[in-house]
């Protein structure tokens, strides 16, 4: 009976591994695909990525004229006021677009049509509807997205300025990264008061408000730039100085402040010094294009340097955590150093956050970037980004005639950006946070 019990139990076995290798593979989740927004925001990224930073080099080239020769200016600043406010090419054109777009045909292309079909030039350019605009049509200036006051294609421009928006705001968050990181792992590291003193810092610069501490850093910075160009305050001193001494040479004694009361009430004399300042002390040579990359870094610094506080608590957080882990501790026994332990064996770890929140800080970090430069503070015209483009846009809206196409594509282009980029930053907390993915 014994034995008929266990071959019973034996057989009943047997069929339920027979059962269980005959049951459907379980398909493996995998955690990057989990978020559909994630992918979906992933897919619009990449495109973006592509159009804006892999044209950026044709964009930023010198344009070329009808007869192949370059013009001497890059493709995103190139246009011709006459070709100025047409609307997107896709767009059915009222009486006063066909006006100006008219006006922009070519002369000699105009004449030829008209000496082919029999008509006047005059005739041509009056046509508002019918054969005569059917003959004139194909010679328009087409801009899919339009062009703006100065004739400039704003699908360029809007390509220029993405792949600029995306170049500052994605270096201004490497930035930020890499100060929070090393920040937070050091002051969790070190811990005790110096941990206390590194998070107070913390806490106080969260007290402040963020906007205005870029905004103030930027103004600084550019301030700082101007002043080591035209060396103002140089110039200022010497004079001061100089009425200073030709008082003294006549007995009288002034502080500083009495010499810039005399230059301020007698501007014959200051103008005087000002001529004598200004050749020995000359203004510094400071070419466009070495201003520009001075003013994209000041903006790149300033977003980059105030928006690592965030990122220094959770590095913080996890260095605390792991620090005192066994493979931690077993490292610091054989005597390995703190930073061989840190790149070794804490920062595989910290990866995942700094990916997650690297990939949350890259939106913030350009609409920053587009708010400065919608307020004339970041990137400066011609040098287009998607913020100056709003806010040349946003001067082309009023009662009498609005032109918004010059509004609506900048805006557009930076909501679909931040949106995707939001999107992704959460699908992969979603992928390195099992919890949040239940």
């Amino acid at each position: 009976m014994q034995n008929e019990g266990q071959i019973a139990v034996e057989a009943a076995a047997d069929e339920q591994s027979v059962m269980a290798m005959r049951a459907p593979a379980r398909k493996r989740d995998n955690p990057l695909t989990r978020s559909v927004p994630g992918m979906i925001g992933m897919g619009v990224l990449l495109m973006m990525f592509i159009a804006c930073l892999g044209t950026l080099p044709w964009t930023l080239s010198s344009a070329v004229g009808p007869d192949g020769q370059s013009l001497g200016v890059p493709r995103y600043d190139a246009g011709a006021p006459i070709e100025g406010r047409l609307p997107p090419s896709i767009m059915p054109y009222d009486d006063h677009d066909i006006e100006r777009a008219n006006n922009a045909v070519d002369r000699e292309q105009l004449a030829l049509v008209a000496a082919e079909h029999g008509v006047s030039v005059d005739a041509l350019l009056e046509a508002r509807d019918g054969e005569m605009l059917e003959l004139i049509k194909p010679l328009w200036p087409r801009y899919m997205l339009g062009s703006d006051l100065l004739g400039r294609s704003l699908m360029t421009r809007l390509l220029a300025g993405g792949g600029i928006s995306l170049t500052i705001g994605i270096a201004a968050a490497l930035l930020s990264v890499t100060i929070g990181t090393i920040y937070g792992a050091l002051a969790a590291y070190i811990g005790g008061k110096v941990d206390s003193l590194m998070m107070r810092v913390v806490d106080v610069l969260y007290g402040l408000p963020y906007i205005l501490l870029v905004v103030l850093l930027a103004v600084a910075s550019n301030a700082m730039v101007d002043e080591w160009v035209t060396r103002a305050k140089v110039k200022e001193d010497w004079m001061r100085t100089q009425v200073i001494e030709q008082h003294a040479a006549e007995g009288e004694t002034l502080s500083r402040s009495d010499a810039t009361e005399v230059l301020a009430h007698e501007p014959a004399l200051r103008e005087q010094l000002l001529g004598l300042a200004s050749v020995k002390y000359p203004a510094r040579d400071l070419s466009v294009g070495t201003r520009t990359m001075l003013d994209v870094a000041t903006l790149l610094i300033a977003i980059g340097g105030v928006s690592w506080l965030t990122m220094a608590r959770v590095i913080r957080g996890q260095v605390l955590t792991l620090k005192n882990q066994p493979f931690v501790e077993a490292a610091r026994a054989v005597g390995s150093s703190p930073v061989r332990i840190f790149v070794r064996h804490l920062l595989p770890n910290l990866l995942g956050p700094i990916i997650v929140y690297a990939t949350l800080t890259v939106p913030q970090a350009i609409l920053q970037e587009s708010f400065l430069s919608f307020l004339g503070i970041g990137v400066k015209p011609p040098l287009p980004s998607w913020g100056n483009l709003a806010a040349e846009g946003l001067g082309e809206l009023n009662t009498y005639r609005s032109h918004w196409w010059l509004l609506f594509f900048p805006c557009l282009l930076l909501g679909v950006t931040l949106l995707s980029m939001n999107f992704v930053g959460e699908g992969l907390r979603e992928a390195f946070d099992p919890k949040r993915s239940r």
